[in-house]
């Protein structure tokens, strides 16, 4: 019999960028696992996509997460669709990297944090906001997830703001994890290694890439979408309800080699 505390038959997740690549692995197990499954993405086609492959028990709405009314209104559709939500994944980012630290435009550090730092902001906030007013209704409760990077904790270089806004989303989890506790709602982080998806596909591409970094994996491969279900599951069950605050390092052993 099934562990039954990972079973998330009545429970609604969240999903940002879900449409594709980590997200959609993220969303494919929640719904596999039992979950209802809301997918935030800016590409209608995409979205659309994706609830096909998932089908009935999924819904898709078109959001920019650097947008706050958009967040804000999207939020507040998603909890009155489904009746409520249980977790929600800030997985939407976007890549952005320069030449040199010494050229990095003004521009492009704008827009990496405008997604991967105000989206996250925006997304947990109002997440928060649902699950705090559930817990004084007598409906304690739920996840919060940020994804962050192995970029947080090793340096990147060329890739300044991109790493910037991965560390700030630990340290932003940490703090709301402390805060929403006794609302019996917990915050954690997940970092990924080398994953096979669009952002990285330049890398994927690359022969020297190839031939220099992936060996130095432990697990000798590329990550997959498919090897972030687990802890989406984990995340979003019952099996978490006393974890809180911690930071999940998925990488193959990349960081500790």
């Amino acid at each position: 019999m099934p562990y039954a505390p990972f079973n998330l038959e009545g429970k609604v997740a969240l999903v940002t960028g879900g449409n594709r690549g980590i997200g959609f692995g993220f969303a494919e197990a929640l719904y596999d696992a039992g979950a209802a499954v809301a997918i935030w993405g800016s590409n209608e086609k995409r979205n659309a996509e994706a609830v096909e492959k998932l089908g009935n028990g999924a819904k898709a709405w078109t959001v920019n997460v650097a947008d706050e009314k958009q967040v804000a209104e999207a939020m507040l559709e998603v909890a009155g669709h489904f009746g409520r939500i249980d977790s929600v994944f800030a997985n939407a980012g976007i890549g952005g990297g320069a030449k040199s630290f010494a050229e990095f435009p003004t521009e492009t550090y704008r827009r990496v944090l405008s997604v991967n730092l105000d989206g996250v902001f925006f997304t947990l906030r109002e997440a928060a906001k649902h699950m705090i007013e559930r817990a004084k209704a007598g409906d304690p409760g739920g996840s919060l997830v940020g994804l962050a990077s192995l970029a947080a904790i090793e340096g990147a270089a060329r890739n300044e703001a991109y790493a910037a806004t991965k560390g700030a989303v630990v340290s932003m989890i940490k703090s709301i994890a402390v805060e929403h506790a006794r609302y019996g709602i917990r915050a954690n982080s997940i970092l990924p290694g080398w994953i096979a998806t669009d952002m990285t596909q330049g890398a994927q591409d690359n022969p020297a890439f190839a031939e220099k970094v992936i060996p130095r994996v432990p697990m000798r491969r590329w990550g997959e979408p498919k090897d972030f279900g687990g802890i989406a599951v984990y995340l979003a069950s019952e099996a978490s309800a006393y974890h809180s605050g911690d930071s999940f390092v998925i990488d193959g052993g990349y960081s500790i080699f």
